[in-house]
């Protein structure tokens, strides 16, 4: 298979999600969590002890019936570049349990050296990270259900979405043992894109012009990757994160939501929200 892309370029993994597609159905974080040996808990109800790689927020635009608008944005690991791949998560972790990979732009966690200090918790500026507080219990039988290429984490470690990189590895074997240099776009998707029922969600390689992803982002290298789309945004983009998770919108009103706006009560007029 050819590629316009250059032979020893890095890759950069990313995704765009369409939040004009998305239903906020769900499917996603079923087979993010079946994919992953994700546990869960009798009570999913406290969600400040559940565990969810892939999260779907529910948005609206604040205005009452009948001008009501409402908008569900999936929210896996951004997958920050910050700069140079100093990644917030990445910066602050003084057990190098969370790295940024050069090769493929994936931030990952190495649950076996991870401590449980939860620097990373509170750096990542998108909640997109877990800490175990209990063991994992399955119940009986439920040993057929989990996946043999993703190892359960243990009580007392963080953990995030990696965007499927065991599916990476794999596609990579099998590309390499048919003698391609590069593992094609179809070959490395990840559970959620695969599950979606409406296509809002598309992965691939940002650097790779036959991506898709990269046909519809359209990145510029030379102004921190923004997206050259007009209906393309980044969560909170103007923090510097530089994030391979793209989100498109034709409303405006979500597009601002995502850079972290506030509509002013009495002006209407647009102010910046402050942590």
């Amino acid at each position: 298979m050819k590629h316009a892309q250059k032979h020893g370029t890095p890759m950069r993994y990313g995704m765009a999600i369409d939040l004009d597609k998305c239903t906020g159905c769900g499917a996603c974080m079923v087979a993010c969590m079946s994919e992953n040996n994700i546990p869960f808990k009798e009570d999913e109800s406290d969600k400040l002890l559940s565990i969810t790689w892939m999260r779907i927020f529910k948005l609206n635009n604040g205005k009452s019936f009948p001008d009501t608008d409402v908008c569900y944005l999936p929210r896996p690991c951004q997958h920050c570049e910050g700069h140079g791949g100093h990644s917030p998560c990445v910066s602050v972790c003084p057990a190098t349990a969370t790295d940024y990979s050069r090769e493929t732009g994936i931030v990952s966690q190495i649950v076996t050296r991870c401590f449980g200090c939860r620097y990373c918790m509170g750096a990542c500026p998108y909640h997109a990270r877990y800490f175990n507080w209990w063991d994992p219990v399955w119940p009986d039988g439920m040993e057929k259900y989990l996946s043999p290429n993703v190892s359960p984490r243990m009580r007392g470690v963080v953990e995030k979405c990696s965007f499927c990189f065991h599916r990476y590895q794999l596609a990579k074997n099998k590309a390499y043992l048919e003698g391609e240099r590069r593992v094609a776009e179809e070959a490395y998707q990840t559970a959620c894109t695969q599950a979606c029922p409406a296509g809002a969600i598309v992965f691939g390689d940002l650097n790779n012009p036959e991506h898709q992803v990269h046909q519809i982002v359209k990145p510029d290298p030379d102004n921190g990757n923004r997206s050259r789309n007009p209906k393309a945004f980044r969560l909170l983009e103007r923090t510097g994160t530089n994030t391979k998770v793209y989100y498109l919108s034709s409303r405006e009103w979500v597009r601002r939501a995502g850079d972290n706006y506030l509509a002013h009560e009495k002006t209407g007029q647009l102010a910046k929200l402050h942590h």
